[in-house]
C-alpha cells in the first residue's frame, strides 16, 4: 500500500516546468502553421514542388524545436546530466540550423518572382536567421555560469524564428486575410514578456543576457516597416538576388 502510494504522490506531484510549457506552446505553432502549409499539402500532392534546399530548411528547424522540447523536458525531470551531453549535440543542431536559415535567405531571393509585398515580407529572411545566431550564440556563452539564463536565451532565439509558423496559424489556420503582421508579432511579445517575467521571478532580476536578446528581438520588430519599405530596402534585396542567377 505504501508504495502504491508514494508511486502515485510522485505521478501527482508532477508539474511540467516553465521552459517545457513555453517550448511545448511553440512547437504548437511551429507543427500547426508547418503542417496546414507543408506537411498536410505534400501528402495530399497538392504542394508544388520545392528545391532540396527548401526540405533541408524545414527539416533544420524542425530538429531544432524538437531538440528544444526534449531539453525541457530533461531538465523538468532533474535528468540534467543527460541535458548537458546532449549540449554538443544541440551546438551542432543549433548552427545548422542558422546556417539553413541564412542559405535559404539567398535561395529566397529570387528577382523574378518577389513583388512589393514579398519584398518588404522578405526582411524575416535577413533578420531571423541572424537574429537567433546572435542570440544561440549569447546562451551557448552563458550555459556553464548560468544554466537559468542559458534556458532563457535558448527560448529568446525560438521566439525570434517563430514568426513564419505563428503567421501561417493565422492566416492558414484562422483564415485571416493578408499577412498579420502585428498580430504575429505581438503573439511573439506575449512570449517574450513571460520569459523576461519568469526570470524576474525565479532569479529576482533580469539578467542583461536576456535584456539584449529581448531588445534585438523587439528592435527588429521595430525596424520592420520603416526599412522594409525603402527603396534601399528594394535595392538590397534585389542585390541579394543576384546571388541566385550568379555562374
Amino acid at each position: 500500500m505504501a508504495t502504491v502510494t508514494a508511486g502515485s504522490a510522485a505521478r501527482a506531484g508532477f508539474r511540467p516546468s516553465f521552459h517545457l510549457v513555453m517550448s511545448l506552446v511553440m512547437a504548437t505553432f511551429v507543427v500547426i502553421g508547418f503542417g496546414l502549409s507543408y506537411f498536410i499539402p505534400m501528402a495530399q500532392g497538392t504542394r508544388p514542388p520545392d528545391s532540396p534546399i527548401v526540405h533541408l530548411h524545414g527539416f533544420a528547424y524542425f530538429s531544432w524545436i524538437a531538440l528544444l522540447v526534449v531539453q525541457s523536458a530533461l531538465v523538468n525531470v532533474k535528468k540534467v546530466k543527460l541535458h548537458r551531453a546532449l549540449g554538443t549535440f544541440g551546438i551542432a543542431v543549433g548552427t545548422f540550423t542558422a546556417l539553413m536559415g541564412l542559405a535559404i535567405m539567398f535561395a529566397a531571393a529570387s528577382i523574378t518572382t518577389l513583388n512589393e509585398v514579398a519584398v518588404r515580407i522578405y526582411w524575416l529572411n535577413v533578420t531571423a536567421p541572424l537574429n537567433f545566431a546572435v542570440v544561440f550564440a549569447m546562451g551557448i556563452a552563458v550555459a556553464r555560469t548560468r544554466p537559468q539564463v542559458h534556458r532563457n536565451l535558448m527560448l529568446i532565439a525560438t521566439i525570434g524564428v517563430l514568426m513564419p509558423a505563428i503567421n501561417r496559424v493565422y492566416m492558414q489556420g484562422l483564415g485571416v486575410e493578408g499577412v498579420p503582421f502585428i498580430a504575429t508579432y505581438l503573439t511573439m511579445d506575449v512570449l517574450l514578456a513571460a520569459t523576461l517575467w519568469h526570470e524576474r521571478k525565479t532569479l529576482g532580476s533580469i539578467s542583461r543576457w536576456s535584456l539584449i536578446a529581448a531588445a534585438i528581438v523587439v528592435g527588429l520588430q521595430a525596424l520592420n516597416f520603416p526599412v522594409s519599405s525603402t527603396p534601399e530596402w528594394s535595392q538590397f534585396v534585389y542585390w541579394l538576388g543576384t546571388f541566385v542567377e550568379y555562374h
